[in-house]
C-alpha cells in the first residue's frame, strides 16, 4: 500500500536482544492529507532506521504492508513500512533536460487520399 503525507512526530528509536540478535524499530506518525486528516503510526525495522532517517515535518511517500493479528480475542494492526521516499523536491530534478539542438523540420504526412466517392454508402 502506498501513502503520502507529513512526518508530523517521530518517536524514540526501541531495540532489544531477540533469538536471532539485536533488533530495533521506530515509530513515526504520518498526517495523510484531506478534508479529515488521517494520522497513521507507521513502523519502520533494523537497517531501514538508519537507512530513511526519518525527520518531522519531512513530506514523504511511503510503501508499507499492513497486517491484522489476533491476541487473547484482540485484533492488533500494525504498518510496516519497507519503502520512504522524500516527496517534493524542484520539478527539474525529475524532469530530463530536452536537447532543442535537434532538426524540427516538420513531416508532411499528407499522403492519405481524402477524395470522396459518390458510392459511398456511409452518411457522413
Amino acid at each position: 500500500m502506498e501513502l503520502s503525507g507529513k512526518i508530523i512526530q517521530v518517536l524514540d528509536v526501541v531495540s532489544g536482544q531477540g533469538a536471532n540478535g539485536t533488533w530495533k524499530r521506530q515509530d513515526f506518525i504520518l498526517e495523510i492529507p484531506g478534508q479529515y486528516p488521517k494520522k497513521v503510526c507507521i513502523t519502520i525495522f533494523g537497517d531501514k532506521v538508519e537507512q530513511f532517517a526519518v525527520k518531522t515535518g519531512d513530506e514523504v511517500k511511503v510503501d508499507a504492508d499492513i497486517e491484522s493479528r489476533e491476541y487473547n480475542g484482540r485484533w492488533y494492526t500494525s504498518v510496516k513500512a519497507w519503502k520512504i521516499e522524500k516527496a517534493g523536491g524542484d520539478m527539474q530534478d525529475r524532469i530530463p533536460d530536452y536537447d532543442y539542438s535537434q532538426d524540427s523540420t516538420p513531416v508532411n504526412n499528407n499522403s492519405i487520399d481524402l477524395t470522396v466517392s459518390e458510392d459511398d454508402d456511409l452518411p457522413f
